[in-house]
């Protein structure tokens, strides 16, 4: 019986240098709310058909991002790898938004802190797209997946 989700995940600790706070609670909130719902299905059959649920290791090798796929008992099923290429911008604006959405918080009006927290949800709902649009044919997610996911790709970008 299919069952297309995540049930696990977990980052290469090895390629963060450093973390706030602000990015250490981002981290936990998106593997939790990622744990809790998302929509994850590898599109390469295997051969006993197996179709989840998964556990998932993400990592930073050499400017690609490689997504390590296992099965719940935690056996290797495959290994995708992407090149970040066109990620490069996204992240680096998305870096720069949160910084300032922190920012406000600590220091402005209520209504500053909606502008850019507006500007923030913006850059990271166009990076879901580009990551959906570069896993279609390989791993179908849907968009809270994907906005998920890509929360956890900028955790891997930080160093230092």
């Amino acid at each position: 019986m299919a069952d297309p989700r995540i049930i696990d995940v977990a980052l290469d600790e090895r390629t963060i240098l450093w973390r706030s706070a602000d990015v250490e609670q981002e981290r936990r909130i998106a593997i939790f709310d990622l744990l809790e719902d998302n929509s994850f299905a590898p599109q390469r059959a295997h051969d006993d058909g197996y179709a989840g649920p998964y556990r998932i290791k993400l990592s930073v090798e050499e400017g690609r991002l490689a997504l390590a796929i296992h099965r719940a008992d935690d056996s290797h099923l495959e290994t995708l790898v992407l090149a970040l290429g066109r990620f490069r911008r996204p992240i680096r604006d998305y870096f720069a938004i949160c910084d300032s959405y922190y920012q406000a918080i600590r220091q402005s009006t209520p209504a500053q802190i909606e502008t850019v927290d507006m500007a923030r949800r913006g850059i990271h709902n166009d990076a879901a797209n580009l990551l959906i649009e570069r896993l279609d044919g390989k791993i179908a997610i849907d968009f809270d997946t994907a906005r998920r996911l890509f929360t956890l790709i900028c955790v891997l970008h930080i160093k230092g």
